[in-house]
């Protein structure tokens, strides 16, 4: 389990294949809110459970899924 402290606001955050899909706006929670100004983001914020993240390193959040996944099951706020 990540450390909730080791993520930071502004911080990219990849798909386990690499990919962007967000930056973190700030934690709510259990859940990951994502800013809304972000090109992934489609102009809304989006929530990723705190669950889906393998890692924290090189100033970057890692998640468990691949982008496909996470774009298909995020939620929108």
């Amino acid at each position: 389990m990540v450390n909730k402290s080791d993520i930071k606001d502004h911080t990219q955050v990849v798909a386990s294949c690499g990919t962007h899909v967000g930056v973190v706006d700030h934690l709510d929670g259990e859940r990951i809110k994502l800013a809304k100004s972000d090109p992934e983001s489609g102009g809304k914020h989006h929530y990723i459970p705190l669950g889906w993240v393998d890692k924290v390193d090189d100033n970057k959040v890692v998640l468990t899924k691949n982008h496909k996944e996470v774009f298909a099951e995020w939620q929108e706020a």
